[in-house]
């Protein structure tokens, strides 16, 4: 599935790093305290922070609504079928 094509969008909107929404979500991996792990529309998304805890989830609709004191926000791409993983071990690998 190309992602021109994928259902809905992905956004995240960050309200004074407190207070996070964001569209688009295929999953919630794990979460605790800190550390969220999220699948979304554009890759995995790690939401690293203090205290955090998620507030509503809606996966019908792919929402998630998180508070807490939010430090970062890391994505990375998930490799589609047939592709091969990149970075070390993915040129290991080939």
């Amino acid at each position: 599935m190309e992602e021109n094509t994928r259902q809905g969008a992905h956004k995240a909107l960050l309200t004074n790093r407190k207070n996070g929404s964001f569209t688009g979500i295929l999953d919630v991996l794990s979460f605790d305290v800190s550390e969220i792990l999220l699948e979304t529309e554009m890759g995995m998304l790690v939401v690293k922070g203090k205290d955090l805890h998620v507030n509503r989830l809606n996966l019908e609709k792919g929402e998630v609504d998180m508070e807490g004191l939010i430090i970062s926000l890391e994505y990375s791409d998930v490799p589609k079928p047939g592709e091969k993983a990149a970075g070390v071990f993915g040129r290991l690998f080939k």
